[in-house]
């Protein structure tokens, strides 16, 4: 076997740790300098996860793409932002969580449907393809990237389609992170009311967590518990799409795992942390690191977002992510007055 048909797995592990540690010292550089300009720079509401982001966008659209530093971005912005997010459950309480109550959760059950849905007919009006419609709406739906794979996994469609939803699923997602703390502010929204509308509205878990984490510990909190409902309703989507939809299903295509492991492990981490009393020193290293992971995958996030691939696919799928983005905040805002 010739060493360019050598499968990732089969290589030896120093060079699995070579080949990606170009893009993850890309990352921790700028996760580094994003902890250093908040600290040098205090602007309210501006965290070191947002400041990241906001770096790694500009570095992608001055730069360029970068293949050296690929499979490191992608280390970065999957498997470290799911680590970083099991060790956010050793900050939750299952009290905590229960506080919600079963109508916080139907209801973002309903919004979910409801933009997913939404997004369909739209795109139909708008004129923009089933494919990437299905995609956009499940990427502002769920839980943004990890949601369009699972959905391009179930019902497969072209690459250029998968491609274009994350960019411009990211890209609102960004936006809704920037807007939604300032939005809150003005509204007067406490942590509580707050966290819930930016856990229901905001795409990524990640930018959950980054237009959340300088607001107020509890709207952390409730944001983390509004956005993970939301994940745990994607099996039931895949479900009905595989079931239900239109158009041939790919038999051989990989299928989304009903559960996300990254969700039980946060849910795993809730239960210890409301059963054991953990030493202080450890839950204070697990926020250290969890910060730190979510603050590298905000900055790889914004290294994947090419805003000049948006512009070349046209106004149409751009405008229908703004469609959806705008349902699910207005959606979301009408969930927390209803439940206040």
């Amino acid at each position: 076997m010739s060493a360019q048909n050598t499968f990732p797995s089969e290589l030896p592990l120093v060079k699995q740790i070579i080949r990606h540690l170009p893009g993850v010292a890309l990352v921790a550089a700028l996760a580094a300098g994003a902890m250093w300009l908040k600290q040098a720079v205090d602007l309210p509401l501006l965290g070191p996860m947002v400041i990241a982001m906001i770096l790694g966008v500009a570095v992608r659209n001055i730069v360029g793409p970068m293949a050296w530093a690929e499979d490191g971005i992608c280390l970065s912005q999957r498997p470290l932002m799911r680590l970083g997010i099991v060790l956010l459950g050793l900050q939750l309480s299952i009290g905590q969580i229960w506080q919600a109550g079963a109508p916080v959760f139907l209801g973002i059950a309903v919004l979910l449907f409801a933009t997913f849905w939404s997004t369909q007919v739209i795109g139909r009006w708008l004129g923009v393809a089933p494919d990437l419609a299905r995609l956009i709406g499940a990427g502002t739906a769920v839980c943004g990237a990890s949601a369009i794979m699972a959905v391009q996994g179930a019902r497969p469609g072209s690459n250029s389609d998968l491609a274009y939803a994350i960019a411009c699923v990211t890209l609102f997602g960004t936006l809704s992170m920037l807007g939604l703390p300032l939005m809150a502010m003005a509204f007067g929204l406490d942590g509580q009311a707050y966290g819930l509308w930016a856990g229901a509205a905001i795409h990524e878990v990640g930018q959950v967590v980054g237009a959340t984490d300088s607001y107020s510990a509890e709207a952390q909190q409730w944001g983390m518990m509004a956005k993970l409902s939301r994940v745990l309703l994607l099996a039931p989507l895949i479900v009905l799409l595989t079931g239900f939809g239109r158009g041939p299903v790919d038999a051989s295509a990989k299928k989304p795992s009903p559960l996300p492991l990254f969700v039980v492990g946060f849910a795993a981490m809730m239960v210890l942390n409301s059963t054991v009393a953990l030493p202080v020193a450890a839950l204070e290293a697990g926020s250290l690191i969890s910060g730190f992971f979510l603050t590298m995958a905000l900055a790889a996030m914004g290294l994947g977002t090419d805003i000049a691939a948006l512009r070349r696919e046209g106004l149409r799928p751009l405008a229908l992510g703004a469609f959806a983005t705008v349902f699910v905040t207005l959606g979301a805002l009408a969930l927390v007055v209803l439940t206040q």
